[in-house]
């Protein structure tokens, strides 16, 4: 991933987008730009599993919708947004809110002109077969290596546990419900305290794209770098990011409707 002096990923990527809507016209039409909240079965469907962070209540996804496209974000600050492109690249990103908004239409616009190719989250079982092909597809990349799960997905986390081994797996996580707890014989450290010691001690990190909305993504970036670690970031949130800015994405089952 390249970077442009001192601006954030986000940034970049904001700049990167103002420019591409303005090339084809679109910063002055009058595009309408929605974005809600979903429910949980909206988002996600009826998965078997009931412990993803979106079902209990944890987090939502918003979603935005233009020109027959859709895009998705996971938040834990969810707000509703009509306005124009326009209108959009005028919010600031200080807040989490602006933040999710920004990234779900920024998804919306890049798959409604073919930039990117998934930009909603899969549903039902999907899931579950995303985690297993994720953690076959590191082992299958870099062997039997540690891994450092950023962000705790329980598909994933249990996925990555069965293949690699409870020993080779290290988790860290931003909700204190979560922090201490023992998730498939592994013990989720705090975010914010213990993130780069995760780094430090795994040989491939798989971040989630929500880091991008919550502010934390900058800086684990720079400490992965700074380790010289391989980097998977997983999830439909940081599709059009990571599409902009270079990132390696994993999201086996993102959908295009």
């Amino acid at each position: 991933m390249s970077t442009t002096g001192s601006l954030s990923t986000l940034e970049q990527a904001k700049a990167k987008f103002e420019r591409i809507i303005t090339e084809r016209g679109l910063l002055d039409a009058e595009v309408s730009v929605s974005v809600s909240a979903l429910t949980p079965r909206e988002a996600i469907g009826e998965p078997t599993r009931q412990d993803f962070p979106i079902i209990e209540g944890k987090e939502q996804v918003i979603e935005a919708s233009i020109a027959g496209a859709r895009g998705h974000a996971f938040t834990d600050s969810p707000r509703s947004f009509s306005g124009t492109l326009r209108e959009v690249l005028a919010l600031g990103l200080s807040s989490n809110q602006n933040r999710a908004v920004f990234v779900a239409v920024l998804n919306a616009v890049l798959r409604s002109i073919g930039i990117i190719e998934t930009s909603v989250h899969c549903r039902d079982d999907d899931p579950e077969k995303c985690a297993e092909e994720i953690a076959a597809h590191i082992r299958d990349k870099w062997g039997r290596v540690k891994v450092g799960l950023i962000g705790l997905n329980p598909a994933i986390a249990e996925a990555l546990v069965r293949t690699f081994g409870v020993d080779n797996i290290r988790i860290t996580d931003l909700n204190r419900k979560n922090v201490q707890a023992v998730k498939f014989g592994v013990t989720i450290w705090d975010g914010r305290t213990r993130t780069e010691e995760l780094i430090r001690r795994s040989d491939v990190v798989l971040v989630t794209g929500t880091t991008l909305v919550n502010e934390t993504f900058d800086r684990i970036w720079s400490c992965i770098r700074a380790c010289g670690k391989d980097c998977l970031v997983y999830g439909v949130t940081a599709a059009g990011v990571c599409e902009l800015i270079g990132c390696v994405r994993i999201c086996p089952y993102g959908r295009r409707e």
